[in-house]
């Protein structure tokens, strides 16, 4: 699902995911906070923060060369490598080798952390990266507790991709009507992606479908169930 806003202030969060009480697997903005609150009705959502240290110890590592920052690539890695065979699992699957098998992983990485934070200058590069992910630890480590929690805001990123690249060639959606419209195909596309479904072939079909199909039957048209319903396009003569 795609939301449009035509800012970056924190009333839209908190607008589109005003029922939400589940899990927001998000970046560090902002706007998030009031989310997070135990105070917020109809409840807090459980704030996920991860993989978001890795970036910056990556640079520091293949571009300063810094041996620190190399040492903090090999155990983020092996935390990484330990979750590698239950990437497709279900969530309980997980979470019981996350607390078996990670949990450990990821409490050494914090203790070397700690340690290495203590003993580097506050002007130094990598101090300010560990700095964040101290700061932002619990968050950071929710996925010990939830199986639902991915190690990494990877998938979000590469489906924002698209529109980020965009943006260059489509300059402006032209009104705020035209980015909800924007948004509401960017979902229908994806969820078609999703459903490994091909979104062009499925749009064409539906769209010259659609006007005579019967209003009680469109969820027979939702990618999920497209290929039972689909049927040949009309030829032009």
């Amino acid at each position: 699902m795609f939301y449009f806003s035509r800012d970056r202030t924190a009333g839209h969060p908190k607008r589109h995911l005003a029922s939400y009480t589940g899990i927001l697997q998000a970046d560090a903005y902002a706007g998030f906070g009031g989310l997070y609150l135990a105070s917020r009705k109809p409840g807090p959502i459980m704030e996920a923060r991860v993989g978001r240290i890795s970036g910056k110890v990556f640079e520091l590592a293949e571009v300063a060369r810094a041996p620190l920052a190399a040492e903090a690539v090999r155990r983020i890695d092996r935390v990484f490598d330990a979750e590698r065979p239950v990437n497709r699992s279900s969530a309980a699957d997980r979470l019981s080798h996350r607390q078996s098998g990670v949990a450990p992983l990821v409490a050494d990485l914090h203790a070397w952390m700690l340690e290495t934070r203590g003993r580097l200058s506050r002007h130094n590069d990598l101090a300010g990266t560990l700095d964040y992910a101290l700061e932002r630890w619990p968050a950071s480590t929710q996925f010990l507790s939830e199986g639902r929690i991915c190690l990494t805001h990877n998938a979000a990123e590469r489906a924002l991709r698209g529109m980020a690249l965009g943006r260059k060639a489509w300059l402006f959606a032209g009104s705020d009507r035209g980015g909800e419209r924007a948004t509401m195909m960017s979902a229908l596309i994806t969820t078609a992606k999703l459903n490994d479904v091909d979104s062009r072939a499925w749009l064409a079909n539906v769209l010259a479908r659609i006007a005579d199909y019967s209003a009680y039957r469109l969820n027979e048209l939702l990618p999920w169930k497209w290929h039972c319903t689909q049927a040949p396009l009309p030829t032009a003569a």
